[in-house]
């Protein structure tokens, strides 16, 4: 549909339930098979709820979303959205100093918690504000009753017989949510996105999954719905009338994706970069006649998707192996997925094209919470790997004099919560800093590097530690890497070792050779040390996108970095 003319995303979801079978599933929990939802069900489930929070709220205020992904959660947001509010999104991984800072900074008037576990991390805080008019939860609390409604029992009646669409004055400038950077370092800053915003990014998101939407496309998602990438996603979800399951777990993504056999899913480089090293492991174990498929499927796959040509014969191969080996492939993930879309971080090179070649589909995109998030991805019918695509019709992009990549348009930011002066540090005359470097190649956009995370050598030489943190962990006995040296004679590297894979030291500096090879002179890693300690959400190395908290593992490894120039 076209959502140029929609004004917010209440009226996205109203516009196309009218077009759906009301008897099709909408929302359906892999984790809890009897927790689905029709679109019919879906839709008077929001008109219910939001009955419901209108006696405790007015137009702008704001409603702190605290749950894992589930059915409920979509309820819950267009209802906050349909009652005039703004939903506040949060991690269920921050800790209680997260959702205190979080909460005094926003100064929720409700509270969305999914269980009692949810509660446990705030019910500390809600003491202490007054400004907090109630408690809504998805099940049953161990509080009294008076304190908090309960979705569950709300939802046990339904009017089916009212199908009007409630009036709503909000227009495609206002706010339409509040997402928290999970930040790299410091405070987490509250970035509102309106409702134009968010309806920008799906139009351009129409126009890359055109070729491959189905009637009642199928999507996984597991990625967390507080990241502004998936809260976005799911209104793509309702503008292409999908049908969505939600994964049980990270852990269990693979046997999820047999059990609901998706065509599309999202989710981070990380993800990818374990794909890649799984199905690596696997394919080297091959021998034989298997080895050598496997080999040449690679070898044709990797040229087509380097736009090199195949001459007649190696295409005639390249079908035959399409059916004898990528089939087996994608067998493993459900047999129907069209595409994976990586967003959320720099997809690498090596893995890019590796995921292409063995018939697994991934565009990659580029984005940030502060632009909705999307500005730009790769199209289905031509994948350029080492690019982001080109941006999303509706977003002005340009390349300042120091490389710096500025963003224009609806999709950007109305600025940051309760910080004007860290708004006036990144939008200036409407554009947006995006802190990225890149390059446009023939109308793709490129990125090269990141400003802050730029390496300054003795001599002047600009080093991307980004770049040799993929080749590192790209090795199947490497976890995690960072690397140190900024205005330092040499590159050193932390490693974190897979505990999967035994290795000896002398196994360990082969393989940083090898990484070393691929490298210029400059970037070569001289010295490194092995961190026993597993990078987490827990124990907060990672941000919920699984991304490092640079700053805060160097701080912490300080001493051991430098002990390396002694």
């Amino acid at each position: 549909m076209n959502t140029e003319k929609v004004n917010n995303l209440v009226e996205l979801f109203f516009k196309n339930y009218q077009k759906q079978n009301k008897n099709n599933k909408l929302l359906i929990s892999l984790k809890d098979q009897n927790n689905q939802f029709t679109w019919e069900e879906t839709f008077h489930s929001i008109k219910k709820v939001s009955s419901e929070i209108k006696k405790y709220i007015n137009k702008g205020d704001r409603c702190l979303l605290i749950s894992e992904n589930r059915p409920e959660w979509f309820i819950a947001d267009l209802s906050i959205m349909l009652s005039a509010g703004i939903t506040v999104p949060a991690y269920t991984t921050y800790a209680e100093r997260d959702y205190e800072y979080i909460i005094n900074d926003c100064a929720p008037k409700l509270i969305f918690v999914s269980n009692q576990e949810q509660f446990n991390k705030v019910k500390n805080i809600i003491i202490k504000n007054k400004f907090i008019e109630k408690i809504f939860s998805f099940e049953e609390l161990d509080i009294d009753k008076n304190k908090y409604v309960n979705l569950k029992e709300i939802l046990l009646t339904l009017d089916h017989n009212d199908e009007s669409f409630p009036k709503l004055d909000l227009k495609r400038i206002n706010p339409a949510c509040i997402i928290y950077t999970s930040g790299t370092q410091g405070n987490p800053k509250g970035v509102i996105l309106s409702h134009g915003g968010i309806l920008n990014n799906c139009e351009g998101a129409l126009d890359i999954l055109k070729p491959l939407i189905t009637n009642q496309t199928r999507f996984l998602t597991w990625l967390p719905l507080s990241h502004s990438y998936e809260h976005t996603v799911q209104f793509v979800q309702i503008s292409i009338g999908a049908k969505i399951f939600y994964a049980e777990s990270i852990e269990k993504l693979i046997k999820n994706m047999n059990d609901c056999k998706p065509q599309l899913m999202t989710a981070v480089p990380r993800f990818y970069q374990n794909l890649y090293q799984k199905i690596n492991a696997s394919f080297n174990k091959a021998t034989g006649l298997r080895k050598k498929l496997i080999y040449n499927m690679l070898e044709l796959g990797k040229k087509k998707i380097l736009k090199q040509d195949l001459s007649f014969l190696e295409k005639i191969i390249d079908n035959l192996l399409d059916k004898i080996v990528r089939k087996k492939i994608k067998s493993q993930f459900g047999g129907e997925l069209k595409t994976f879309v990586s967003g959320g971080g720099a997809l690498d090179k090596d893995v890019g094209v590796f995921l292409n070649a063995i018939g697994l589909p991934t565009l990659q995109g580029y984005g940030l919470t502060e632009t909705s998030p999307v500005v730009s991805c790769n199209p289905i019918n031509d994948i350029r790997v080492e690019t982001v695509g080109p941006p999303f019709k509706g977003n002005e992009v340009k390349i300042a004099e120091d490389g710096e990549i500025l963003v224009k348009g609806e999709n950007v930011m109305l600025g940051y919560w309760n910080n004007d002066e860290e708004t006036k540090k990144v939008l200036k005359n409407g554009w947006l800093h995006t802190g990225d470097i890149g390059v446009y190649e023939n109308g793709y956009l490129k990125i090269t590097d990141r400003k802050k995370d730029i390496l300054i050598t003795p001599g002047g030489d600009n080093i991307s530690p980004v770049k040799i943190e993929n080749e590192l962990t790209n090795s199947k006995f490497i976890d995690h890497s960072i690397v140190y040296g900024d205005n330092k004679p040499y590159l050193v590297a932390l490693l974190v070792l897979s505990e999967e894979k035994n290795i000896t030291e002398e196994e360990l500096k082969k393989e940083i050779d090898y990484v070393n090879n691929n490298l210029s002179k400059i970037e070569n890693i001289k010295k490194f040390f092995i961190v026993k300690e597993k990078f987490s959400i827990e124990n907060g190395m990672l941000t919920p996108t699984l991304k490092l908290k640079r700053y805060k593992i160097v701080q912490k490894y300080k001493n051991d970095f430098e002990k390396l120039y002694n």
